[in-house]
């Protein structure tokens, strides 16, 4: 059931598409909360005789009475920004009145947008849909089943596994609009979900059966699908020396097609599922750089954890084997320190995962926490000094998910128990980051200061949440407003002025025409997944194999800093991510929880 509380129907929005425009003004599509950080972008890309269009000044207006209710001054113009010649930011936080508006200046105006204490209602909820989606097995949405003979063992001999063994891996999600499926975005997914459960249980309802079916079945629908991830993930460390990095591989790229059984690797319906050997494995016609064991086991290892702590309560059976599961995770990641990349036949594209101590942090802070061992988070805190900050932050590049998750996860959960001078220590490696961002940021009225790199929406997703953390822990709103804008950026504050969420929200400008199977053979909606977001122009021109399939809607707004269309043909910059949109499921149901208690 769509429980995403819609309080009205935009009848209409300027067209931002529109040739003869010479200004737009871009919003959060979502709406803003009364009580928090309102500021949207105005933006030109018209050139006078004496330079760019500059803005004199602007106002907020009721949707209703067409009263102007707000008036803001010009501000501090931040000049060129991509396609546009002169930018500013329109802050109206003052402003807390619930209503619904637009913002205009001369001719210009902005969409309607609602300001209330339920714009972010439902929307956790509502992303799930794509989590279902992507189920293998069973899948919900499509009411079959698939991929049920997976699958057959390689790089296992080590470990006494002979080539081509049999293994039940069946379950967990596809991992984008391909069927592979990885265990370190799925960990990171599953640890993701639990911790929206854990941190914001309110967010969430219970429409949903564990299947995915309609019917509630007294578990909230967010903890169906994180025991679905961990479920699967079980099968992947099925004995204390035995763990699998990946199913499938880039074969799978042959064709698109609804998902059902694969046999395009030589052995029936089943497909290759990669042992854990700490070495490297095939990437192309090349080796990748897999050092260790580490990075993959401590995610295992953390979703495991927490995983015992939450079903403690309800089922302590199943909680108690995956007690036992995080800690021989845990010591699986101990047998070989450092990374473990994914493996590919045909093509170079892998995830080229290269820090792995962030991850043992997050493993040694949540088993101190389950166990409640202050060993554990003594070591915790040894690692989060060999990673204070991650890498990309401040940094205009990075290879395919070198740096993953995105952000240092273990830092909030070890700061939360930590209660010495340590705690210090880790909330100012947190705030370090920040500040690198921000230093770039400040530069442009988006105040945008994540790279454009592939999956580019995850990135501003997770810093998004770096920065609720460090405002959570130290009550400190210096960063609120760079918080705010990297959410606001994807639901349509950018210069394209669309949503980056399929669906979210049903009135606005989101998009249509996602790089999915789903939608391009049957047009079916891929409610909720969020896609990877814009790429820098020359990233955008180097990637094999993209051809666009029709005119592009958003021209006018491309330029060489970044480009995003949305066209089945662009595989770089919209297609849905299944950890993408977990991730952003605990951002949305951090903004719910927020709200609700902002109108209390």
């Amino acid at each position: 059931m769509y429980r995403l509380l819609v309080i009205f129907l935009l009848v209409s929005f300027t067209d931002i598409k529109h040739p003869a425009e010479k200004a737009w003004i871009r919003i959060n599509q979502l709406g803003y909360t009364p009580q928090g950080v309102k500021v949207a972008v105005w933006c030109s890309k018209e050139q006078t005789a004496t330079g760019s269009l500059s803005l004199s000044g602007w106002q907020l207006v009721d949707f209703i009475s067409k009263k102007i209710v707000f008036e803001g001054k010009s501000g501090k113009p931040f000049g060129a920004y991509g396609p546009f010649s002169q930018t500013y930011r329109l802050n109206f936080s003052a402003f807390t009145k619930p209503g619904r508006y637009y913002l205009q200046s001369g001719e210009t105006k902005s969409p309607e947008f609602e300001i209330g204490d339920n714009v972010y209602k439902g929307a956790a909820d509502f992303c799930l849909r794509y989590m279902r989606q992507q189920r293998s097995g069973f899948n919900p949405y499509l009411k079959d089943s698939c991929h049920t003979h997976d699958g057959y063992v390689l790089y296992g001999e080590k470990a006494g596994i002979k080539d081509s063994t049999h293994i039940d891996v069946t379950g967990g999600w596809h991992d984008a609009t391909d069927y592979l499926q990885y265990s370190t975005t799925s960990a990171n997914a599953t640890y993701h979900l639990l911790m929206a459960y854990r941190d914001f249980p309110k967010s969430f309802g219970d429409d949903k059966q564990a299947n995915g079916l309609d019917g509630s079945n007294g578990m909230a629908d967010v903890l169906d699908e994180a025991k679905w991830g961990l479920d699967w993930l079980l099968k992947m460390h099925p004995r204390d020396d035995w763990m699998f990095n990946q199913l499938a591989d880039d074969r799978d790229h042959i064709s698109m097609r609804i998902p059902k059984q694969d046999s395009q690797y030589g052995k029936g319906y089943e497909r290759p599922v990669y042992f854990v050997s700490g070495e490297p494995q095939q990437r192309g016609k090349f080796m990748n750089n897999t050092t260790g064991t580490s990075s993959i086991a401590g995610k295992f290892c953390s979703a495991f954890s927490l995983g015992s702590e939450i079903f403690r309560q309800s089922d302590k059976v199943y909680a108690s084997v995956l007690h036992k599961k995080s800690l021989s995770a845990y010591s699986f990641g101990l047998k070989k320190p450092g990374a473990s990349q994914t493996a590919s036949v045909k093509s170079p594209y892998i995830y080229a995962e290269d820090n792995w101590t962030d991850d043992m942090e997050l493993a040694a802070a949540s088993l101190g926490l389950m166990v409640k061992d202050r060993e554990y988070i003594a070591r915790a805190f040894r690692l989060a000094k060999e990673e204070k900050i991650t890498p990309w932050l401040g940094n205009d590049s990075a290879k395919h998910y070198q740096w993953y998750p995105f952000i240092n996860l273990g830092h909030y959960e070890l700061a939360k128990q930590l209660k010495d001078k340590r705690r210090d220590t880790i909330i100012g490696y947190y705030k370090e980051g920040i500040q690198l961002v921000w230093n770039k940021a400040k530069q442009n009225a988006f105040y945008r200061g994540v790279p454009f790199i592939w999956c580019s929406n995850n990135l501003a997703t997770s810093f998004a949440t770096q920065c609720y953390w460090y405002r959570q822990l130290t009550k400190d709103k210096s960063f609120e407003e760079l918080e705010q804008a990297n959410f606001d950026w994807l639901f349509g504050c950018n210069p394209w002025g669309t949503s980056m969420v399929y669906g979210l929200p049903s009135w606005g400008d989101t998009p249509v025409d996602p790089h999915s199977s789903f939608t391009h053979i049957k047009n079916y909606p891929i409610d909720g997944g969020l896609i990877d977001g814009p790429v820098y122009g020359i990233t955008f021109k180097n990637q094999l194999g993209i051809k666009l399939n029709e005119a592009d809607e958003y021209s006018e707004f491309q330029s060489d800093l970044a480009v995003y269309h949305d066209d089945f043909g662009d595989y770089s910059t919209n297609e849905p991510t299944m950890d993408g949109t977990a991730s952003l499921i605990y951002l949305l149901a951090a903004k719910e929880a927020e709200a609700a208690k902002g109108k209390k």
